[in-house]
């Protein structure tokens, strides 16, 4: 096996301690559920465009605004897999 360099090493010590450093960002338990509901919509969005939102361009950015939207559309044209899909939204 080859030795690594002085500078890899280095290198690799950086990226290592900042991956072990706390993140700055501090999100309250509602706040990151609710990233986390905004991002599901979004890939339900791009995984059902063609059945439910066919008429919205491709790259709509959802946001926590249009979330009641894309689960109204799911539950209407996703067929069971999308009512599913969308009561899991509404938790």
């Amino acid at each position: 096996m080859q030795e690594m360099s002085a500078e890899l090493k280095a290198y690799m010590r950086t990226i290592g301690r900042k991956g072990g450093q706390k993140s700055r960002r501090s999100l309250r338990p509602e706040q990151a559920r609710e990233m986390v509901r905004v991002r599901e919509a979004g890939r339900l969005y791009r995984l059902y465009h063609d059945a439910c939102f066919w008429s919205s361009p491709v790259t709509l950015r959802i946001t926590q605004a249009d979330v009641p939207w894309v689960v109204e559309q799911l539950k209407k044209h996703g067929g069971r897999r999308g009512w599913l899909a969308a009561e899991k939204l509404c938790r």
